[in-house]
């Protein structure tokens, strides 16, 4: 018997899964805030293009507006919910699904941060899964239109991740497996956390920086005191998560300890980082931002919070300063609130011991 999926969150990833999972002939529903979008896709589907190497594609699917997804209640219970938003919506979109869920249905998080908790406060620890994307690339420039900044990873990057908080394997890690593997490569893991936190501090060395410079990521990779400023990011977040015990997996398939020490200002591991990191940009398109970048570039909320400030906020636990994610948190706050303009001279001109 088919098993009902409901994605909450039709934007970049959840869309980009969604798709493909439709294209398999899945049955899935997608329930979305934004009008403009719900109604695209209700009338043209959603189509999905790719910057490298891959055909575009289009797909008829079933779309609700959050206020519409109340119809869920006339029908077959969802045995598998993918909440897609970003974090600061967790929360309510949880609250939204659960209601419509089988006996022994559960919740995917499919989100960047650490959210599982938040779910977990909802559904209970029992219903809660967690899921990866990692080096995805992917963002929604117009209303029914998924695009991807770069080809799919398949054998040379496992994309997606996906595991129980308990770190076992089981029946139903297996099952998110298989429905996003219909996007590109993924694994089960039995390191959730571990690899959870890895791909935040992936996030934590991009997303703030597009955001208050108004930079792709290519282009933060070019100058040498953002990719500088970058790496601290990322080796102030890699020794929190140590600190915390986590295993952590590649970031940016580089050995979380070589990003550690480049940014402590080791010479040989910056030469390591800055030799990987432009290879890998070859592979991604100039003008790709990550989402944080690209969010306010649209004038909407940032997850800066969810990522560098609970970097400087778990470090604060831990009596680890992580002067460099709170000098970051606070400057993409001002750009989001109008007190700054995007610019690079924010990072460049940043005087810090």
């Amino acid at each position: 018997m088919a098993r009902r999926i409901a994605i909450v969150g039709a934007g970049a990833v959840g869309g980009y899964a969604g798709a493909h999972m439709v294209q398999a002939g899945e049955d899935v529903t997608f329930i979305d805030p934004w009008p403009e979008h719900v109604e695209h896709m209700r009338k043209h589907g959603l189509r999905v293009t790719h910057a490298m190497d891959v055909a575009e594609f289009s797909v008829p699917v079933r779309a609700f507006h959050v206020t519409d997804a109340q119809r869920l209640a006339k029908e077959k219970p969802v045995d598998i919910a993918f909440v897609c938003m970003k974090s600061y919506d967790t929360a309510w979109a949880t609250m939204l699904i659960q209601q419509y869920l089988v006996a022994d249905g559960y919740v995917v998080s499919l989100q960047n941060c650490m959210n599982e908790e938040t779910i977990a406060g909802i559904v209970g620890w029992g219903k809660t899964l967690g899921c990866i994307a990692s080096s995805i690339t992917v963002n929604l420039p117009e209303p029914g239109h998924i695009h991807r900044g770069a080809g799919k990873g398949g054998a040379a990057h496992t994309v997606f991740r996906a595991g129980e908080v308990h770190g076992r394997i089981t029946p139903r890690a297996e099952e998110v497996c298989r429905l996003v593997g219909y996007s590109d490569s993924a694994k089960v893991t039995e390191n959730l956390w571990g690899e959870r936190w890895s791909k935040l501090v992936a996030n934590v060395m991009g997303n703030g920086l597009s955001a208050c410079t108004g930079l792709p990521g290519a282009e933060i990779l070019q100058c040498e005191p953002l990719r500088r400023f970058s790496t601290r990011l990322g080796s102030e977040a890699i020794r929190v998560g140590q600190a915390h015990g986590y295993q952590l997996e590649e970031i940016l398939h580089l050995a979380p300890e070589a990003i550690a020490r480049a940014g402590e200002g080791d010479e040989e591991a910056m030469r390591i980082c800055d030799d990987q990191r432009f290879k890998d940009g070859k592979r991604t398109s100039s003008q790709q931002r990550p989402s944080m970048g690209q969010d306010m570039q649209k004038g909407r909320r940032t997850e800066i919070e969810f990522l560098n400030g609970f970097v400087v906020r778990e470090g604060e636990k831990l009596g680890i300063a992580c002067t460099a994610n709170a000098a970051l948190t606070d400057i993409v706050k001002r750009v989001e609130r109008g007190e700054l303009s995007p610019d690079p001279r924010h990072i460049t001109e940043l005087r810090m011991n």
